[in-house]
């Protein structure tokens, strides 16, 4: 599970003190880069979990089960750094990772590896100070502003939607939209693994995690072709939050009928990470598929951690 990032409290001390308030809900800037592009997914019943004996059985992605989700709208893509730019100068919001001064950074994108500190049993994540949503790979890296924005914890991304009057997804929502009306498929576009002449996605290439044999990091929000319901990158580049906490048994709930609209479990200390991302790969970890689950800490951070919003979400549990 080492491609995932680490947790907070795997490579940074406790929080040193609350986050800041960001004010009174407003909506972001309808125009020019900081418009996140929106996609209509139709009311609806999908079949939730692995299809195809993927999974590992430590995530939960089993018993598959039915799920009836109401209509709703979604980001057609991850939130960039433009967009969370916007809101960091509406509302002067200080992150997670800048309060607790360093986040958990890809050792082949680090600025400077030498002066990073290598996280125990994953050496490949190194903690680097300074590293933060607009300058990913730490001090002297400039964020590409239609690249998903990184760094991002799950009280960032919950703080951005209370700004922006919108929600994080829950994991049903996040599931349905990216399955883009293929029920059951592996992907967002079918069954068919990502090959070097057609990858779909932005993945790891190469043998994970010392030997890329190409770029390693993330890609335009728009890099690939949508989904049936126009979503982008749905898996691959980076992770996204989902509302729900996370717990590996959850799907064991029995169910009967469709269950409409769930939520997530009542308890929990991390929160569900879905999609995969660009250090995703079959030859170590494959969970760049719509069913693959993860989760983290609500205060861990990464630079393959982002989010995308829903514009009527179920609420979820605090």
């Amino acid at each position: 599970m080492s491609c995932c990032p680490p947790a907070r409290g795997d490579h940074a001390p406790a929080h040193p003190g609350p986050v800041a308030s960001v004010g009174r809900p407003q909506p972001i800037s309808v125009g020019g880069a900081h418009r996140i592009p929106q996609a209509t997914v139709p009311a609806g019943t999908f079949v939730m979990g692995d299809a195809h004996g993927d999974g590992y059985r430590a995530d939960g992605e089993l018993p598959r089960h039915p799920v009836r989700c109401s209509g709703f709208e979604i980001d057609a893509t991850a939130v960039t750094t433009a967009a969370f730019g916007a809101f960091v100068a509406a509302t002067e919001y200080v992150t997670d990772a800048e309060h607790f001064g360093s986040s958990a950074v890809f050792h082949g994108t680090a600025a400077d590896p030498e002066a990073a500190q290598p996280v125990p049993g994953t050496p490949w994540w190194l903690t680097v100070p300074g590293a933060r949503w607009d300058a990913p790979g730490g001090p002297g890296t400039v964020a590409a502003p239609d690249h998903p924005v990184v760094h991002v914890s799950h009280r960032d991304a919950s703080a951005y939607c209370a700004w922006a009057g919108r929600s994080l997804p829950t994991e049903a929502q996040w599931e349905y939209a990216a399955r883009g009306g293929l029920d059951g498929a592996r992907y967002p576009w079918g069954d068919a693994h990502p090959t070097p002449d057609s990858l779909r996605c932005n993945i790891f290439r190469g043998a994970f995690p010392w030997r890329p044999t190409g770029a390693v990091g993330t890609v335009s929000v728009t890099a690939f072709e949508p989904n049936g319901f126009g979503l982008y990158q749905c898996v691959g580049n980076v992770w996204e939050w989902c509302a729900d906490r996370f717990s590996a048994r959850f799907y064991r709930t029995p169910y009967v009928d469709a269950v409409v609209d769930p939520r997530g479990p009542d308890r929990g200390t991390a929160h569900v990470l879905r999609g995969g991302s660009h250090l995703c790969h079959d030859s170590y970890c494959n969970r760049y598929r719509v069913a693959a689950r993860s989760h983290n800490t609500p205060q861990s951070s990464a630079s393959n951690i982002g989010f995308r919003t829903v514009s009527a979400s179920v609420p979820s549990r605090a």
